[in-house]
């Protein structure tokens, strides 16, 4: 029985439970509920704090989790990124107060303030940095202000609430991070965690990707077909109307409407978009 860690609440938990049910997986209907067994496809879902699945994947006890990518550096657990999920999405930047540091190498003998240490910590090594690293749950912005810390280490969205605070970002990322599937470093290979890819993966075109069909004429099916490669290829066929042929292809679901545009400027005509529901590629 393949057995997934899934994040019990936060920002990842419904997003990450929407995709599972897209992909053909049971979900659970109470919140309440830790432990769900979809017998159908022989998997097992436990619910767990973000931060420790990273934790329970890498000690071997669950085959795989969700989790934030800055949540499995931050643990230190022995874990590989099997695949990048699209969602909950975050950068993490420093921040102190104007007129204090500027960039990176500023850091070395300061004090620094974070919800993330061991990612901290990381960054600086790699950089031979030796600073302090503090480690403070809930809103590190205030640490500054407190004099617990001389800069801070935190998820940058618009950067409002540091300019309230009194502070001001420097310094390129530490990370920029997404929701990812993860399993522990030098795991078995297993035919049940590869369908679950192959399941993941789909989901994941399938949201990127839309259906375009067209009819164009001959002459200019070649001029048609390189706005639309496909993932592989067009599919062309021939219409009962002679001298013209229907073509379908997959394109990216942003640039919609600029390749419809594109081709109706070429000739293309009946040109429709339907959404992919799911696919295997």
């Amino acid at each position: 029985m393949l057995r997934i860690a899934v994040p019990n609440k936060g920002s990842l938990s419904e997003p990450a439970s929407q995709m599972l049910v897209e992909a053909g997986y049971r979900q659970r209907s109470d919140h309440r509920e830790l432990v769900l067994a979809d017998v159908d496809n022989d998997t097992e879902f436990f619910f767990l704090r973000p931060r420790d699945i990273a934790i329970y994947v890498g000690s071997g006890r669950l085959d795989v989790g969700i989790t934030g990518e800055d949540l499995l550096m931050d643990s230190g657990a022995k874990a590989d990124v099997l695949l990048p999920l699209g969602f909950g999405g975050s950068t993490f930047r420093f921040a102190g107060r104007p007129g204090g540091p500027a960039a990176v190498e500023d850091l070395a003998g300061l004090r620094i303030a974070s919800a993330y240490p061991g990612l901290v910590q990381t960054y600086l090594g790699q950089r031979g940095i030796e600073a302090s690293v503090i480690r403070l749950d809930g809103a590190v912005e205030t640490a500054v202000r407190l004099d617990v810390a001389d800069v801070i280490a935190d998820v940058v969205e618009t950067g409002t609430t540091l300019r309230n605070a009194g502070l001001e970002v420097f310094g390129e990322p530490l990370l920029r991070s997404e929701a990812v599937l993860i399993r522990a470093t030098g795991a078995e290979p297993s035919e049940a965690v590869e369908l679950l890819l192959r399941r993941l993966q789909g989901v994941i075109i399938a949201a990127r990707y839309v259906l375009m069909d067209y009819d164009v004429r001959d002459d200019l099916v070649e001029r048609a077909v390189a706005i639309t490669p496909g993932i592989e290829s067009p599919t062309v066929s021939p219409l009962h109307l002679a001298g013209w042929s229907a073509v379908r292809a997959m394109v990216p679901r942003k640039e919609t409407n600029r390749i419809m545009d594109e081709l109706w400027a070429v000739g293309a005509r009946g040109i429709i978009v339907t959404d992919i529901s799911a696919c295997r590629l």
